[in-house]
């Protein structure tokens, strides 16, 4: 039996740059940053005092009274999930249902529900919280209220694996379509702490930057200058489909999904491996699964969050898998534009990574001004590169020790 090959069909995603795909791209081909001055609450307690907000969004408008039933992250990620199908021309009503699946990340869920709901218990009696509070907080609520606004009838679920969430979602969508479980499985990750507690939390174990004068200079991944990274929110979907299944109804194919790779660092339950170990293998591990040599992938799409350790480990993992080849890699982090959407933050990227590969464009890492000897790759500063990707892998990498590398390619 030949191997069943997986594409993407279809691209969804809203955060600080935008509330759609084609703005979101638009604006990271331009370089521009998301970051400002928190709006959200007054931040004046906290060490960071910023964050990659989204602007615009009426959730009233798009899901009505069904509103007050959903939690943020799950509203980000249903609405990211309606643009990939809409984007990808499916038409369920003519597809199996029960082949097609949802398999989504997140890496806390439903976090703003929790803090609005303990207030109300502390301020106003256990009487007084709503009733929907269980449902919204669910982190699995977000693959739920997909599946069943759309009627997919097929694998339902939820990876939870911090900042890997997404990833590790997209790898075992792949997975599915590949082992002829799924024809069509709408798979990403999405994201909403942008809330008191969690950046609190954040700020005080001293992981986000400080650059509180000037946001959108704050997220520099691989700078020598960088000193934390930046809260983001949104989601980022795609719709994954059997290529064959794809042609038979004339969809455009962005990219192909070619392999899978994750690993665990076994080490440190916030800080990577310093020499990049457990990164290194998930890469390994997606070129062997892909069948695809090292000097084939010509750009990455790096977890790139602008701390001092990850920047420095995941650059010392590529060339612990490229060697030489490492010099001539593209190399950039979506981060630098839209922040850190935790457990999302894999759909956003490979979302961007579909675009990039179909366009022939990359976008670059923004604010890479001091070069560091400990990151000492072609970052794409500052500029997007017209740039023709054969295969390229994006990474995750979580913490727990978790990591995923994903292989894409050019679809020919």
């Amino acid at each position: 039996m030949s191997t069943r090959r997986v594409v993407v069909t279809g691209v969804g995603a809203m955060c600080a740059l935008g509330n759609d795909a084609p703005t979101i791209w638009s604006a990271a081909k331009a370089g521009r940053s998301g970051a400002r001055r928190l709006t959200r609450y007054e931040p004046t307690t906290l060490a960071c005092q910023i964050a990659c907000e989204i602007d615009g969004f009426d959730s009233a408008a798009y899901f009505g009274r069904a509103t007050k039933k959903l939690d943020l992250f799950t509203q980000y990620g249903v609405v990211a999930a309606d643009e990939a199908i809409k984007n990808s021309g499916i038409d369920f009503e003519k597809a199996d249902l029960d082949r097609c699946g949802v398999i989504v990340g997140s890496g806390i869920g439903g976090l703003s529900s929790i803090e609005a709901n303990h207030k109300v218990l502390q301020e106003r009696g256990a009487h007084r919280v709503t009733p929907h509070f269980i449902p919204m907080l669910m982190i699995n609520a977000l693959a739920g209220q997909i599946s069943i606004r759309h009627g997919l009838r097929g694998p339902n679920y939820i990876t939870a694996s911090a900042c890997a969430s997404a990833s590790h979602a997209l790898g075992l969508a792949f997975r599915s379509i590949r082992n002829n479980e799924t024809d069509v499985v709408v798979s990403g990750g999405s994201e909403a702490t942008i809330t008191e507690l969690a950046m609190a939390g954040f700020s005080n174990m001293k992981a986000m930057s400080t650059r509180n004068d000037d946001p959108t200079k704050a997220s520099r991944p691989f700078d020598k200058n960088r000193d934390g990274f930046v809260m983001g929110e949104g989601a980022g979907m795609l719709v994954f489909e059997e290529l064959e299944h794809a042609k038979a109804r004339g969809a455009t194919i962005y990219a192909e999904v070619k392999g899978f790779g994750m690993t665990a660092d076994a080490y440190h339950i916030t800080a990577p491996t310093p020499e990049g170990h457990g990164p290194s293998r998930a890469m390994k591990n997606a070129l062997d699964d892909g069948r695809v040599d090292a000097e084939r992938v010509n750009y990455i799409n790096a977890h790139g969050t602008s701390t001092s350790l990850n920047d420095a480990a995941e650059t010392k993992a590529i060339r612990r898998v490229f060697g030489e080849h490492a010099d001539k890699l593209a190399v950039s982090s979506s981060k630098s534009m839209a922040g850190h959407l935790l457990g999302g933050s894999g759909g956003l990227e490979l979302a961007l990574c579909a675009l990039m590969a179909h366009e022939g464009v990359i976008h670059p890492t923004i604010n890479y001004e001091t070069p560091d000897p400990d990151c000492d790759l072609d970052y794409v500063p500052n500029e997007a590169r017209d740039f023709q990707i054969d295969h390229l892998l994006s990474n995750s990498l979580g913490f727990g020790g978790h990591n995923v590398s994903l292989l894409m390619a050019r679809f020919q």
